[in-house]
C-alpha cells in the first residue's frame, strides 16, 4: 500500500484551478525512534491555505512548489516508536494533505472519539472553534447588551463567534451568502438576525439589523463588507481581524473608504492568528466542549470524500460554497 498526496504543482494567480495541485504515489512511510506512523482519517480545509500558496509575506512560509500541501489532521497511529503513544490512539497532527505520514510523538495530540465525532477536532474543538473563543473574549470583549456582527456567520469560525455571543448576552447579527445560509444562523443557530450580502441591500439591511449601531464587529471577509460594518460602528467599539477572505483570490486588494470610521470612533481594531493562544488551548477546548455537551453550541460540517477531492473542496470553501467547516474524508 502507497501514501497519496497532494503537493502544490503551481503558485495561483487570482482564484484557485483544480491544476494548481498534484496527486502523486510514494511509498509507504516508516517511523523511527521518538515517531509515529499514521493514518489520516480527517483532513481540515481552511481559508488561511490560499494564503499558504502565495509568495505574499505572512506569518508562516509559503509552501514549496513539490511539497505536500499543509494542513491538519485527525489519524490513527499505525505503528509507534514514540512513548505514550499505541497503535489504535487517534491523535491530531499537521500532517496535510496526505493519506499517511510520520509525526514526531511530540508534535501530536491525542484526541478521544468517544463522546463527540473525531472531525470535530479540526472544527468546534480545533482551530475553527479556538479561533472563535479566543478572538472573541480577548479582542472582542463582548458585553450584555452589545451588538456584535459577524461576517461569513455560517461558517467554521463566524457560526460558534455567533453563538459565543449570544451566551454572552448579545445581539447577534450574521453576514452570509444566500437565503438558506441565514435561515440557518437565524432559525438553528439563534442569531437575533442574519444580513444576505447577495441580496444586493448590503448597506441598507444592515443598518435594519443594526439600529443601535455595532459594539464588536468579528471580520472574516473585508473588502465592501467590512466598509459597510465599519459605518455602522459605535464609539470605543472593537473589531477583530481574523480574517480576509475576499481579498485572498484577487489580483488587487480592495481599497478600504471608511478607515475614518476607526479614528472618529476610536475603534479598537487588533489582527488575531489563533497561535498566539496556543499555551491557552485547553482552557478552550474545555469551555467549548462543555457549551457543546450542554447543546448550546450547534456545529454542521461539508464534507467530500477521498484526497483527490481536496482541491475541489478548498476552491469551493473559497467560493463559499461549503456549509459549516469544510472536510476532506479519507477513508
Amino acid at each position: 500500500m502507497n501514501n497519496q498526496s497532494i503537493v502544490l504543482a503551481s503558485r495561483p494567480q487570482g482564484w484557485v484551478k483544480p491544476d494548481d495541485f498534484r496527486l502523486e504515489s510514494s511509498a509507504m512511510p516508516a517511523p523511527r525512534d521518538g515517531e509515529v506512523l499514521v493514518k489520516n482519517l480527517w483532513l481540515s480545509l481552511d481559508p488561511y491555505m490560499r494564503g499558504r500558496i502565495s509568495e505574499a509575506k505572512s506569518y508562516v512560509p509559503p509552501v514549496a512548489i513539490g511539497a505536500v500541501m499543509v494542513g491538519q489532521t485527525v489519524g490513527e497511529v499505525i505503528e509507534s516508536k514514540a512513548p505514550g503513544l499505541k497503535a489504535g490512539d487517534h491523535v491530531l497532527t499537521s500532517l496535510g494533505w496526505q493519506t499517511h505520514g510520520v509525526a514526531r510523538g511530540t508534535e501530536v495530540t491525542k484526541v478521544d472519539g468517544s463522546k463527540v465525532p473525531l472531525s470535530y477536532f479540526l472544527g468546534v474543538l480545533g482551530m475553527p472553534g479556538l479561533t472563535a473563543y479566543f478572538g472573541l473574549y480577548e479582542i472582542g470583549h463582548p458585553r450584555a447588551g452589545n451588538t456584535l456582527v459577524v461576517s461569513a456567520a455560517s461558517g467554521a469560525v463566524g457560526s460558534v463567534v455567533g453563538q459565543l455571543a449570544k451566551a454572552s448576552g448579545c445581539r447577534v447579527v450574521g453576514i452570509a451568502g444566500g437565503k438558506a445560509k441565514c435561515d440557518y444562523v437565524v432559525k438553528d443557530l439563534g442569531f437575533d438576525a442574519c444580513v444576505d450580502y447577495k441580496a444586493g441591500k448590503l448597506k441598507e439591511d444592515l443598518a435594519k439589523a443594526t439600529p443601535d449601531g455595532v459594539d464588536v464587529y468579528f471580520e472574516n471577509v473585508g473588502g465592501e463588507i467590512m466598509d459597510a460594518v465599519m459605518a455602522r460602528m459605535n464609539f470605543a467599539s472593537r473589531m477583530v481581524v481574523c480574517g480576509l477572505i475576499s481579498d485572498y483570490n484577487t489580483t488587487e486588494p480592495y481599497g478600504m473608504k471608511m478607515m475614518r470610521s476607526v479614528l472618529v470612533n476610536r475603534i479598537r481594531m487588533q489582527g488575531m492568528i489563533v497561535f498566539d493562544w496556543v499555551n491557552r488551548y485547553p482552557e478552550g477546548i474545555k469551555a467549548l466542549s462543555a457549551l457543546l455537551s450542554s447543546g448550546k453550541i450547534k456545529y454542521r460540517e461539508s464534507v467530500v470524500q477521498g484526497i483527490e477531492n481536496a482541491p475541489q473542496g478548498l476552491i469551493d470553501l473559497l467560493q463559499g460554497k461549503n456549509f459549516g467547516k469544510q472536510l476532506v474524508k479519507l477513508t
